[in-house]
C-alpha cells in the first residue's frame, strides 16, 4: 500500500474520530487496534444475554458526533439512535435526600428551593458563570490545538477573568451554600478524572454543556455508538485491523516512517496518530527514539487521574425504580477525595456511580432481567499498591452489600452474573499508566498548552488524540481532540 497512508493507533473514541476525519478528507487511513473489537475504554462485554458497556456511558454534546457523520457525508440517524434522558442523573445521599438532576429550569429550581430557598438565586448565577466558561473553554478552545506558549497567552485574559485558577468546588461554593447542592454541582469533574477541589474551574462548563444538549443514550448502549462509528469508517473506505497490537513506531531522520505490529508486520506510513496511552506511546512505542528521551523521563512524573473499580452485574427482575444514571454519595466528600487523590488510601467508605441502562433499553438484558454496572473511584497504582487480585473480591462484596442495603433490595438473591475490572486491569488491558482511568489530571498546570500536544514538536509526523492530549477526557473531550489533531495532520499533508 502507498506510504501516503496514515496509521491511527487505538480504536477508542478519539482514534475512531480521528480516523474518520482523515479518511473522509481523502487520506488513506489504517486504524490498528490491539483488542478483538473497537471501543477502547468503551469495550462491550456480553454474558448470558446481558450486554455491559465497559466504560463511558454519559453521552453529551451530540454535535461533535454529528460533525463526524457530516464530514463523511452520511446522516448520523442511519447509524445510531440517540435517546434523551430525563432526569439526566439521580443524586442520592445516605440521609435519604435525592435530587433529580434535570435540564428543566422549573423542576431544578423547585428542588433547590425545597432544599434551600436562598440557593435558587445562587444557582442561577452559577449557571450564568457556567455558560460563560462554556463559551470560552468549550466553544472557542475545545478543538483548538495549543502548540506554543503564545496560543496560551492569547487565551489567558479570558481564562483569568473567569477565575480558571480556582477549583470547581471553590466556584460552586461562591454561589451555592447548601453542602449537598455543592456536591451536586461539583462532582462532574470526576467524570473526566479530576478532583473537584483541585480541578480548574473551567470544567464548570460541563453543567452548561449538559443543560444545552442534555445527557443522551444510544439505543443498544455505548457499544452501539462505537459500532456506528466503526461502520462509518469502513463504509468510507477506511481499513480496520483488530487483534493487532502495535509494538513500535519506527522513526528515521526525526520523522515517523512506519508502524511495526506485534506480529512482525511493518506498515509504512506518512504519519501516526496515537490514541494509545500517552506514556505508553512515548516510553514503549518510541523507546528507541532519542529525540523524545526528555519527555520519556518527565511525562510519567506528572499527576495522573484516579483509577476506578468496576462491577458489571446482571439481575433477575427489571428494577425499573432505579434511574438510568445514579450518583450515590457516601458519608464523606472532600475527605474521601483526599484519600483517593492525595493520600492514596483505599477507604472503608465510598461514593458510587450506578448505571442501569436496561431501565431505558430493556433489550440490554434477557426478558424480565436488568443490566447494571457500578463504579467506585479509587487511588491509581502509583498512590496505592493494593494487591487487587486479593482485594477485588472483598471490595466487590462490600459494594454489592452496600447496594443491597440501601438501593437494590434482594440484589444477592437476584444475582445472575458478575465480573470486576480493577486498576490493575487498566494496565494490562489498556496500557494505562499507573492504572489511571482518565490519563493526566485536568488541573490548570496540565491543561491546554501544558498537556501533551496534539502534534509532537520533536518527531515529525507524530500526533496524539484522546484523553491525554488537549482538551482532555470524556467523550466530547476526546472527539474534539480528534478534530484538532486531524486538522493538524491535514494541514501538514497539504490536504484541504
Amino acid at each position: 500500500m502507498s506510504t501516503d497512508r496514515v496509521a491511527v493507533i487505538g480504536a477508542g473514541f478519539g482514534g475512531l474520530a480521528a480516523a474518520i476525519r482523515l479518511q473522509a478528507a481523502g487520506v488513506p487511513t489504517v486504524l490498528v487496534e490491539a483488542r478483538d473489537r473497537p471501543g477502547g475504554r468503551a469495550y462491550v462485554y456480553e454474558d448470558q444475554g446481558f450486554t455491559f458497556d465497559a466504560g463511558p456511558t454519559v453521552i453529551t454534546a451530540p454535535n461533535c458526533l454529528e460533525e463526524l457523520y457530516a464530514a463523511a457525508g452520511r446522516p448520523m440517524a442511519d447509524y445510531v439512535e440517540l435517546l434523551t434522558l430525563d432526569p439526566m442523573y439521580r443524586l442520592c445521599w445516605e440521609d435519604g435526600y435525592q435530587l433529580e438532576y434535570t435540564a428543566d429550569d422549573a423542576r431544578m429550581s423547585a428542588q433547590i428551593a425545597a432544599r434551600n430557598p436562598r440557593d435558587v438565586d445562587g444557582y442561577r448565577r452559577f449557571l450564568k458563570y457556567s455558560e460563560a466558561v462554556f463559551q470560552e473553554g468549550y466553544v472557542k478552545l475545545a478543538a483548538t490545538p495549543f502548540l506554543d506558549w503564545w496560543s496560551m497567552i492569547r487565551a489567558a485574559p479570558q481564562l483569568v477573568t473567569l477565575q480558571s485558577y480556582r477549583s470547581v468546588y471553590s466556584i460552586v461554593s461562591k454561589y451555592v451554600q447548601d453542602p449537598n447542592l455543592r456536591q451536586a454541582f461539583s462532582y462532574h469533574t470526576l467524570l473526566v478524572g479530576g478532583n473537584p477541589f483541585t480541578t480548574s474551574a473551567i470544567y464548570a462548563l460541563i453543567h452548561a454543556l449538559e443543560k444545552r444538549w442534555g445527557v443522551l443514550f444510544p439505543r443498544g448502549g455505548t457499544g452501539a455508538l462505537v459500532q456506528g462509528l466503526t461502520r462509518l469508517f469502513t463504509d468510507i473506505g477506511g481499513e480496520l485491523r483488530l487483534s493487532c497490537p502495535v509494538e513500535a513506531i519506527e522513526t528515521a531522520g526525526g520523522r515517523v516512517r512506519a508502524v511495526r505490529t506485534a506480529g512482525g508486520e511493518r506498515l509504512d506510513v506518512k504519519a501516526v496518530v496515537s490514541n494509545a496511552d500517552v506514556v505508553h506511546t512515548y516510553t514503549h512505542l518510541l523507546k528507541d527514539e532519542p529525540l523524545v528521551a526528555r519527555v520519556q523521563k518527565s511525562l510519567p512524573r506528572k499527576r495522573f487521574s484516579m483509577s476506578l473499580f468496576l462491577i458489571y452485574f446482571g439481575l433477575k427482575g427489571e428494577h425499573r425504580d432505579l434511574s438510568h444514571h445514579a450518583v450515590l454519595f457516601g458519608p464523606r466528600y472532600k475527605e474521601l477525595l483526599a484519600d483517593i487523590f492525595d493520600r492514596g488510601e483505599l477507604a472503608d467508605d465510598f461514593s458510587l456511580y450506578l448505571h442501569s441502562p436496561s431501565v431505558t433499553d430493556p433489550q440490554l438484558a434477557p426478558p424480565g432481567c436488568s443490566t447494571h454496572y457500578v463504579l467506585a473511584p479509587v487511588p491509581n497504582l502509583a498512590k496505592n499498591a493494593v494487591d487487587w487480585e486479593t482485594q477485588a473480591p472483598r471490595y466487590r462484596d462490600r459494594i454489592l452489600d452496600y447496594l443491597e442495603q440501601r438501593y437494590i433490595p434482594g440484589l444477592r438473591a437476584d444475582l445472575v452474573t458478575c465480573r470486576t475490572f480493577t486498576p490493575r486491569d487498566f494496565v494490562t488491558e489498556l496500557n494505562a499508566h499507573q492504572g489511571s482511568a482518565f490519563s493526566l489530571q485536568p488541573i490548570l498546570t496540565q491543561s491546554a498548552f501544558f498537556r501533551v500536544h496534539n502534534r509532537d514538536r520533536r518527531v515529525g509526523g507524530l500526533y496524539f488524540t484522546g484523553a491525554g492530549t488537549h482538551p482532555g477526557a470524556g467523550i466530547p473531550g476526546v472527539v474534539n481532540s480528534a478534530k484538532a489533531t486531524a486538522g493538524l495532520v491535514l494541514d501538514d499533508l497539504g490536504v484541504h
